[in-house]
């Protein structure tokens, strides 16, 4: 698994790569599990709050979420360029990303329904379509905003916005690439999505904060000194190509 850092500033907006005729998402019903609470959806499906797991070794610590490794895995930080705050972890796997955020949420009620409405608000603003589906984890949200191709033809580049809302906390996840309109395409993400833990944290924190994410302690080149026996493989990070979001 590699390692790298990229960069954002507060007033991006989405520029998912790829040029798209029509969508091949189809509309499919989760597993049977979503009726009832919330909370026991979550549970059968993932992600999981750090209460729920019990042991942490193996996972890659960013501080608010932990990570499971995987083979061909690349992930990156993005920072704010004014601020150098961590406002994001992209996972890259087989030629599509998941970037991911996690805020603060009330303790009674979840984020992702308003959430939703102010995405679709934002894609609207800009010229863009979208179409509420079910999808892996409930009610997803499949964005297309107008992109001129490298050939000079008109498509679209899209993104798939996904939401759970966990105990005082909410994870968005983002699919660029063919995974944002191909659900084979999309497999490995989302079940790595499936195995992320979030890590709320005791302090209190007023709705939508970011939850603070770091480089891991332990991040190291491979065959530099000192560097754990088995650990996965890292890059020196560094500034990478820069990615967005729609919202």
């Amino acid at each position: 698994m590699l390692f790298g850092r990229g960069k954002k500033s507060k007033d991006d907006r989405s520029e998912t790569a790829g040029t798209v005729e029509e969508s091949g998402v189809e509309a499919q019903g989760p597993e049977s599990g979503q009726a009832g609470t919330p909370g026991d959806f979550r549970l059968a499906k993932g992600p999981l709050d750090i209460d729920e797991i019990e042991d942490h070794d193996g996972y890659v610590d960013l501080g608010a979420l932990l990570i499971a490794p995987a083979e061909g895995l690349q992930l990156r930080l993005e920072v704010e360029e004014a601020t150098q705050r961590v406002v994001a972890v992209t996972m890259d796997l087989s030629g599509s990303s998941l970037q991911l955020q996690a805020f603060a949420a009330p303790r009674s009620e979840g984020l992702w329904d308003e959430i939703r409405e102010q995405i679709t608000q934002s894609v609207a603003s800009q010229g863009g379509e979208t179409e509420e589906i079910s999808g892996a984890f409930g009610t997803e949200l499949v964005a297309k905003l107008p992109a001129e191709a490298a050939d000079g033809s008109r498509g679209f580049r899209a993104a798939r916005f996904m939401g759970v809302d966990g105990p005082r906390w909410f994870l968005r996840g983002v699919l660029g690439g063919p995974a944002a309109l191909e659900r084979e395409a999309a497999m490995g993400l989302e079940e790595l999505f499936r195995r992320v833990v979030v890590v709320r944290g005791d302090n209190p924190m007023p709705p939508r904060e970011l939850l603070q994410l770091r480089l891991p302690k332990d991040a190291a080149v491979p065959g530099q000194a000192g560097a754990p026996q088995g650990a996965p493989a890292m890059e020196q990070p560094e500034r990478g190509p820069e990615i967005t979001q729609i919202g």
